[in-house]
This record gives structure tokens, C-alpha cells and sequence, in this order.
């Protein structure tokens, strides 16, 4: 008889233990697939006979702001169709995702890249009515080449031109917040990065990424400067969020450090967040999200305090 009793606790303490990761199993299922609807392949512009598209990925109870995010690796992009469980905590903040594909260097160059990912700010805040978003409140994120083009984005937008044909041309570029996951801040001083020549010269693995003229130290100063956003710093930077691994050898943490001392310099609002042993990308940062989610709660402005010389349909 003890020894049934003791097997019948075995099997209940066993029971127990498969409800309970199966219950934390279907909440954790459920909390990464968020409802949504997809308009797919929006095009926004065309180079060398390619069409340059977004997708819009919209959540099921939306906030009215949006999240410009780009597809994007190495400065290469495959397509605007991204899995949003990657991006699932700003779903279930009502975020409505523009999943941005630009085209892929060697072919693109950096600055064409550049060129292009702010042309697809400029066609969403232009349309954003069309998607239920205030073009007032929009938001940046993404890593590693991805995330150096949400700082250049968040260092580098204007107001547009004012004398531009295209309407979309007249639209602003800037944004009222950003959060990344390491970027890439100083082309001109890698430091420890396994990518950096030793010379101050390009990214190893990126020569053809940056132009003929990137061989060229006196071209390749003008062009490193240009394309790195820590040198573009200004009163303008917008709340900026990045998470970064102190392990990461590909681009160390030193290159978010150095961003934020000059952020601080001209007393702008930003955070750096360590995660201690972490590479280049780490799997808890499905669950980092939350954090962007946080940030963006915190510093997209509520319709009350938005500078009104930003451009709405």
C-alpha cells in the first residue's frame, strides 16, 4: 500500500508538472503569435530597375503609431517579409510594423541604401493616414547594419523639400524615437571589431559595400564620416534605446558607448542596456523587445505635445 501511494505521488507530482509546462508552453505560443493583418510588396521606390517595397503588418487593437523596421543584415536585404514573432511585444502594443527591404550592397552602395531607407520614411509618413497611424508618431528599430541605419536615420532626417515635385519628396525623414540592438556608430574607428583593417580604413568584408572610392583613405574619410552617426549627433537626436552584448567581436560594445557619451554631450535622452556575455545576437532577444515596446510607450509623444512642424496628410 506505501508503495502504491508513493508511485500514485510520483504520477500526480508528474501530471502536475506536464500541466504546468504545457499551460507555460501555450501562454508563451499565444503571447509570440499576436492576431494581425498584412498588406504585402508596397512599393515606395524603384533603383536600377528594382522595385524597393515594404510590407505593413498590422496588430489587432492598434495605437495610432508606428515602427519603421528594416530588413535588414550585413547592409543586405531579402525581402520586406519578416516573421512578425520577431516583433511580436510591439504587436501586442498595438504598433502597426513597416518592414522595410532595401536593396543589398555590393550592387547598392551604403549611401545608396541610405537614400532609399529614407525615401520609405518619407512614402510612410506621407501615407500613414491610409494605415491608421499619426505620421506625427512614428518609431525606428532593428540591429547590427539595421540598427546603423536606424541611428543614421535618427541622426541624419529632415524636414524634406519644400520645393520637391513629388509630394512624398516634401515629407519629413525624421522620427520621434528609436531602440537597437548593436549598431554599428563609427565607421572611422572600429576599435576592437574583428572587421576593423588596422588603418582606419572600411570594414574589411565591405569594401565594395562603400564604392570604388572607399580604397581611397582621403575619399573613404569623406565617406566613413558621412555614413556614421555618431559624427551627426545633434539637439535633434530623438529618445534613443540600444541593447548591446559587452562579448560581441563583430561590433563591440565600444561602438554604442562612444554614441552615447555624445548623445549626453548635447544632452540628449538615451540609454544603454549591457547584456554581460552576450555576442552578435543572443535568443532572449524575442523577449528584449519588450523593452523597445517600453520605450516607445515612453517617448512617442501623445498627440497633445507634437511639434507641429512635422508634415501630416
Amino acid at each position: 500500500m506505501k508503495f502504491r501511494r508513493i508511485i500514485r505521488h510520483v504520477l500526480v507530482g508528474f501530471l502536475a508538472v506536464l500541466i504546468l509546462a504545457g499551460t507555460i508552453f501555450s501562454i508563451v505560443w499565444w503571447y509570440f503569435h499576436p492576431h494581425f493583418t498584412r498588406t504585402e510588396k508596397i512599393t515606395y521606390a524603384q533603383r536600377k530597375g528594382r522595385d524597393l517595397q515594404f510590407d505593413v503588418i498590422q496588430p489587432a487593437h492598434p495605437n495610432g503609431a508606428g515602427v519603421v523596421v528594416m530588413v535588414s543584415g550585413r547592409w543586405k536585404s531579402s525581402g520586406s517579409g519578416m516573421d512578425p514573432l520577431i516583433l511580436a511585444p510591439l504587436l501586442r502594443r498595438g504598433y502597426t510594423l513597416f518592414t522595410v527591404a532595401h536593396g543589398s550592397q555590393p550592387e547598392f552602395t551604403v549611401m545608396e541604401i541610405f537614400a532609399d531607407v529614407q525615401l520609405a520614411v518619407r512614402h510612410i509618413r506621407h501615407h500613414a493616414g491610409e494605415h491608421g497611424v499619426d505620421p506625427r508618431r512614428l518609431a525606428v528599430t532593428g540591429g547590427s547594419s539595421g540598427g546603423h541605419l536606424r541611428l543614421m536615420l535618427a541622426t541624419r532626417g529632415d524636414s524634406g523639400r519644400s520645393d520637391a515635385t513629388d509630394p512624398v519628396e516634401r515629407e519629413s525623414s525624421m522620427l520621434q524615437a528609436a531602440a537597437v540592438f548593436y549598431p554599428v556608430t563609427d565607421l572611422l574607428n572600429l576599435g576592437r571589431s574583428t572587421e576593423n583593417p588596422g588603418d582606419g580604413g572600411p570594414p574589411k568584408s565591405f569594401l565594395k559595400a562603400f564604392g570604388p572610392d572607399s580604397t581611397n583613405m582621403p575619399s573613404w574619410k569623406v565617406i566613413g564620416r558621412d555614413m556614421s552617426p555618431i559624427y551627426h549627433v545633434s539637439t535633434n537626436l530623438p529618445p534613443v534605446l540600444i541593447l548591446h552584448g559587452d562579448a560581441d567581436t563583430l561590433v563591440p560594445i565600444e561602438q554604442s558607448e562612444w554614441f552615447v557619451e555624445r548623445a549626453h554631450a548635447a544632452g540628449r535622452t538615451i540609454q544603454l542596456i549591457n547584456r554581460p556575455g552576450k555576442k552578435h545576437g543572443w535568443l532572449t532577444m524575442l523577449w528584449d523587445t519588450r523593452l523597445f515596446a517600453d520605450w516607445f510607450d515612453r517617448h512617442l509623444p501623445p498627440k497633445s505635445t507634437i511639434n507641429p512642424g512635422l508634415k501630416s496628410n
